[in-house]
Protein backbone atom coordinates (compact mmCIF):
# COMPACT_ATOMS: atom_id res chain seq x y z
CA UNK A 1 0.00 0.00 0.00
CA UNK A 2 2.92 2.32 0.54
CA UNK A 3 3.45 5.26 2.82
CA UNK A 4 0.55 7.27 4.20
CA UNK A 5 -0.40 10.15 1.97
CA UNK A 6 -1.28 13.08 4.16
CA UNK A 7 -1.66 16.03 1.83
CA UNK A 8 -1.74 19.41 3.52
CA UNK A 9 -5.20 20.33 4.73
CA UNK A 10 -6.45 16.73 4.65
CA UNK A 11 -5.57 15.73 8.19
CA UNK A 12 -8.61 14.60 10.15
CA UNK A 13 -9.06 12.89 13.51
CA UNK A 14 -9.32 9.62 11.54
CA UNK A 15 -6.00 10.08 9.75
CA UNK A 16 -4.36 11.19 13.01
CA UNK A 17 -5.59 7.98 14.69
CA UNK A 18 -4.14 5.84 11.89
CA UNK A 19 -0.82 7.71 11.91
CA UNK A 20 -0.48 7.47 15.69
CA UNK A 21 -1.13 3.72 15.51
CA UNK A 22 1.52 3.32 12.80
CA UNK A 23 -1.00 1.89 10.35
CA UNK A 24 -0.36 2.09 6.61
CA UNK A 25 -3.14 3.87 4.75
CA UNK A 26 -3.73 5.79 1.57
CA UNK A 27 -5.93 8.87 1.26
CA UNK A 28 -8.16 9.12 -1.78
CA UNK A 29 -9.55 12.62 -2.30
CA UNK A 30 -12.30 13.21 -4.84
CA UNK A 31 -14.49 16.12 -5.87
CA UNK A 32 -17.61 16.01 -3.68
CA UNK A 33 -20.86 17.11 -5.33
CA UNK A 34 -22.78 19.21 -2.79
CA UNK A 35 -26.05 17.89 -4.27
CA UNK A 36 -25.13 14.25 -3.71
CA UNK A 37 -27.29 12.31 -1.24
CA UNK A 38 -25.73 8.85 -1.54
CA UNK A 39 -22.26 9.72 -0.26
CA UNK A 40 -20.78 6.22 -0.37
CA UNK A 41 -21.96 5.55 -3.91
CA UNK A 42 -20.62 8.96 -4.94
CA UNK A 43 -17.20 8.03 -3.52
CA UNK A 44 -17.21 4.63 -5.24
CA UNK A 45 -18.13 6.16 -8.59
CA UNK A 46 -15.58 8.97 -8.27
CA UNK A 47 -12.77 6.60 -7.30
CA UNK A 48 -13.71 3.74 -9.62
CA UNK A 49 -14.02 1.28 -6.72
CA UNK A 50 -16.69 -1.41 -6.47
CA UNK A 51 -19.56 -0.71 -4.08
CA UNK A 52 -18.75 -3.76 -1.98
CA UNK A 53 -15.26 -2.41 -1.09
CA UNK A 54 -16.40 1.03 0.07
CA UNK A 55 -17.95 1.04 3.52
CA UNK A 56 -20.33 3.57 5.02
CA UNK A 57 -20.35 4.46 8.69
CA UNK A 58 -23.79 4.52 10.26
CA UNK A 59 -24.75 5.24 13.85
CA UNK A 60 -27.69 3.53 15.51
CA UNK A 61 -29.21 3.42 18.96
CA UNK A 62 -28.96 -0.07 20.41
CA UNK A 63 -30.97 -0.53 23.60
CA UNK A 64 -30.68 3.21 24.30
CA UNK A 65 -26.94 3.60 23.65
CA UNK A 66 -25.19 4.67 20.46
CA UNK A 67 -23.24 2.19 18.34
CA UNK A 68 -21.38 2.36 15.04
CA UNK A 69 -22.10 0.07 12.10
CA UNK A 70 -19.67 -0.15 9.18
CA UNK A 71 -21.35 -1.73 6.15
CA UNK A 72 -20.75 -1.85 2.39
CA UNK A 73 -22.37 0.98 0.44
CA UNK A 74 -23.71 -1.75 -1.86
CA UNK A 75 -26.22 -2.82 0.77
CA UNK A 76 -28.17 -1.81 3.83
CA UNK A 77 -27.72 -2.18 7.55
CA UNK A 78 -29.65 -5.02 9.17
CA UNK A 79 -30.63 -3.40 12.47
CA UNK A 80 -31.63 -6.70 14.10
CA UNK A 81 -28.25 -8.20 13.23
CA UNK A 82 -26.48 -5.12 14.62
CA UNK A 83 -28.35 -5.38 17.91
CA UNK A 84 -27.60 -9.10 18.12
CA UNK A 85 -23.88 -8.56 17.39
CA UNK A 86 -23.72 -6.21 20.38
CA UNK A 87 -25.81 -8.43 22.65
CA UNK A 88 -28.76 -6.07 22.44
CA UNK A 89 -32.43 -6.48 21.66
CA UNK A 90 -33.46 -3.44 19.62
CA UNK A 91 -31.74 -1.05 17.26
CA UNK A 92 -32.92 2.01 15.36
CA UNK A 93 -31.09 4.61 13.33
CA UNK A 94 -29.91 7.50 15.49
CA UNK A 95 -30.93 11.12 14.95
CA UNK A 96 -28.52 12.86 12.54
CA UNK A 97 -28.01 15.94 14.74
CA UNK A 98 -27.19 13.74 17.74
CA UNK A 99 -24.80 11.65 15.64
CA UNK A 100 -22.93 14.75 14.46
CA UNK A 101 -22.70 16.11 18.01
CA UNK A 102 -21.44 12.82 19.49
CA UNK A 103 -19.02 11.81 16.71
CA UNK A 104 -17.69 15.26 15.79
CA UNK A 105 -18.27 14.52 12.11
CA UNK A 106 -20.94 15.64 9.64
CA UNK A 107 -23.32 13.16 8.02
CA UNK A 108 -21.73 11.97 4.78
CA UNK A 109 -18.28 12.33 6.32
CA UNK A 110 -18.54 10.20 9.45
CA UNK A 111 -15.50 8.03 9.96
CA UNK A 112 -15.45 5.01 12.25
CA UNK A 113 -12.05 6.31 13.48
CA UNK A 114 -11.26 9.42 15.48
CA UNK A 115 -14.71 10.02 16.89
CA UNK A 116 -15.05 12.32 19.92
CA UNK A 117 -15.64 9.30 22.13
CA UNK A 118 -15.30 5.63 21.27
CA UNK A 119 -18.60 3.89 20.58
CA UNK A 120 -19.23 0.14 20.35
CA UNK A 121 -18.51 -0.74 16.72
CA UNK A 122 -19.50 -3.58 14.42
CA UNK A 123 -17.81 -4.01 11.03
CA UNK A 124 -19.64 -6.13 8.47
CA UNK A 125 -17.71 -9.37 8.17
CA UNK A 126 -17.56 -9.02 4.36
CA UNK A 127 -14.80 -6.43 4.91
CA UNK A 128 -12.45 -9.19 6.02
CA UNK A 129 -12.53 -10.78 2.56
CA UNK A 130 -10.62 -7.83 1.04
CA UNK A 131 -6.95 -6.95 1.29
CA UNK A 132 -7.96 -3.31 1.72
CA UNK A 133 -11.24 -1.44 2.19
CA UNK A 134 -12.27 2.18 1.84
CA UNK A 135 -14.21 4.31 4.33
CA UNK A 136 -14.65 7.98 5.13
CA UNK A 137 -11.60 9.84 6.33
CA UNK A 138 -13.80 12.22 8.28
CA UNK A 139 -15.02 14.64 5.66
CA UNK A 140 -16.99 14.47 2.45
CA UNK A 141 -14.71 14.02 -0.54
CA UNK A 142 -11.99 12.04 1.23
CA UNK A 143 -11.72 8.27 1.67
CA UNK A 144 -9.17 6.17 3.56
CA UNK A 145 -7.92 2.88 2.15
CA UNK A 146 -6.43 0.47 4.66
CA UNK A 147 -6.46 -3.16 5.75
CA UNK A 148 -9.79 -4.18 7.28
CA UNK A 149 -7.96 -5.84 10.21
CA UNK A 150 -6.52 -2.42 11.12
CA UNK A 151 -9.99 -0.89 11.12
CA UNK A 152 -11.33 -3.67 13.35
CA UNK A 153 -8.37 -3.42 15.72
CA UNK A 154 -8.37 0.37 16.08
CA UNK A 155 -12.13 0.59 16.66
CA UNK A 156 -12.10 -2.53 18.87
CA UNK A 157 -14.92 -3.72 16.64
CA UNK A 158 -16.82 -6.94 16.44
CA UNK A 159 -16.94 -8.40 12.91
CA UNK A 160 -20.39 -9.78 12.12
CA UNK A 161 -22.75 -10.14 9.14
CA UNK A 162 -24.73 -6.92 9.65
CA UNK A 163 -25.14 -5.86 6.02
CA UNK A 164 -27.81 -7.08 3.66
CA UNK A 165 -28.22 -6.71 -0.08
CA UNK A 166 -29.69 -3.47 -1.43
Amino acid sequence: MGKPKNARGQGTPATVALSRAGVDFVLHPYEHDAGAQAYGEEAADALGVSYDRIFKTLVAEVDGGLAVAVVPVAGRLDLKALAAALGGKRAAMADAAKVERVTGYVVGGISPLGQRRPLPTVVDSSALSFETVYFSAGRRGLQIETAPAALVRLTQAVAAPIGRSG
